[in-house]
């Protein structure tokens, strides 16, 4: 019977940039005039970070991979798929090819 097979693997992005943003925050609280410029310049990229949509992380974590694994070309390619897989064996075939076909059409960062 059809869809009782293999489960799909949600792919889910964890941010800790809220903490992260909750630490800096709290240090500038308490700095010194001298450390000042540059936690506000680190409260900044922290905050940016957090912005971004899930698809950028998702095709910069695709990225990642294909390069751990020396893979040239498209992203959405067999060999990229393939190594998608391998990087997490429980990556379903559709995700994998969904997640590919998502890093091809992000602009790289």
């Amino acid at each position: 019977m059809f869809g009782l097979g293999k489960q799909e693997m949600s792919v889910l992005v964890l941010r800790d940039a809220e903490d992260i943003e909750d630490a800096v925050r709290a240090a500038l609280g308490s700095a010194p005039p001298e450390e000042r410029p540059g936690l506000e310049r680190t409260l900044a990229l922290v905050t940016e970070a957090g912005t971004r949509p899930d698809g950028e992380l998702h095709a910069r974590w695709v990225r990642q991979v294909l390069a751990k694994a020396g893979v040239q070309g498209p992203p959405d390619s067999v060999p990229a798929i393939k190594a998608l897989r391998e990087a997490a064996p429980g990556l379903s075939l559709l995700s994998a090819v969904q997640l590919a076909k998502s890093a091809a059409a992000t602009p790289a960062a």
